[in-house]
């Protein structure tokens, strides 16, 4: 178990529940699939896998949890072909046109009678909570899909005070000046690709892969006025990933992992003994990544977030 991508937020009060009041209230709304009309349906699932009664893993006062998303696979052209030969149908057997009311009336119809039959399809999204350090850490890239899972745990728990980081510094302009000076903590490396946007009124985008980021022609576009938006980065030679202007932070990996060794299916006290290794090592390294980050950064604006406590 490792998480790929880290969005991040701020808890503004500490997280006080402990692990078995979170895992009461969560019980509360535990993944049910779709039923016969429902287009999607949220909930939360046990991260220790199917049949297990407990939706909380915890280690190192951090608290791991498992929401899962089912959604309904009904494309807008199916529902518009259905319709027209419906329509089609009424207008050539009444010899008159399906306009306005009943145009929509049959699209309701429509729907009624499709949705039972669609296909679904589930997705998991692993986060946990660093009581410690005060954050909640969701492993997805998709600003909306971390927002699901904020929805659902203030659903959950009734409230959540949680803000995206405030920091002192834009992450855009200290990537940038990483990049054009070739300056940075000795602590960090550039790896081999990067996002150049440019500010102006047309937006120009420069996507770097594969490439050596000290070459003259990025830094052309550096000195053209280009901006990094997001910077392939090593830490420490232990982990590598992509951060962004928004301090999201995609394709974390342990440097040196073998990709192999995360397919092994284990069961029972194995499964639970792996989830444990497992998430011990990503805590206490995500920990120090993002200590480490935050630092660079200049720390974080904590008058901001006095401001929205108020």
């Amino acid at each position: 178990m490792w998480f790929k991508n880290i969005h991040l937020f701020r808890f503004l009060k500490p997280f006080t529940l402990s692990v078995d009041e979170l895992d009461k209230q969560l019980q509360t709304v535990r993944f049910h699939p779709c039923g016969r009309l429902d287009m999607q349906t949220m909930g939360w699932i046990s991260p220790l896998g199917r049949g297990e009664d407990v939706l909380t893993f915890t280690n190192n006062n951090c608290i791991l949890f498992t929401a899962r998303r089912q959604e309904r696979i009904l494309p807008a052209s199916v529902v518009r072909e259905t319709l027209a030969e419906r329509i089609e149908e009424i207008e050539i057997r009444e010899n008159r046109r399906v306009r306005g009311k009943e145009k929509k009336a049959l699209q309701e119809e429509v729907l009624q009678d499709l949705i039972p039959r669609a296909f679904t399809r589930s997705s998991d999204i692993n986060a946990y909570i660093d009581v410690t350090n005060g954050w909640l850490i969701v492993d997805t890239s998709s600003r909306k899909r971390a927002q699901e899972i904020t929805s659902l745990l203030r659903k959950t728990l009734g409230s959540l005070p949680v803000v995206s980081p405030q920091l002192q510094q834009t992450p855009a302009v200290v990537l940038t000046e990483w990049l054009a000076d070739q300056q940075y903590p000795a602590d960090f490396a550039l790896a081999d690709a990067c996002h150049l946007v440019d500010n102006g009124e047309e937006g120009a985008t420069v996507s770097c892969k594969h490439q050596d980021l000290t070459a003259e022609e990025v830094h052309a576009h550096l000195d053209a006025g280009k901006l990094v938006s997001r910077l392939a980065l090593e830490w420490n030679n232990r982990l590598s990933f992509v951060v962004d202007e928004e301090f999201v932070i995609k394709r974390l990996q342990m440097m040196g992992a073998d990709d192999e060794d995360s397919d092994t299916v284990v069961d029972g006290n194995d499964a639970a003994q792996q989830l444990d290794a497992d998430f011990a090592l990503l805590n206490l390294e995500l920990a120090a990544l993002l200590q480490r980050l935050i630092e660079v950064f200049g720390g974080e604006n904590e008058a901001v977030y006095q401001q929205m406590q108020v």
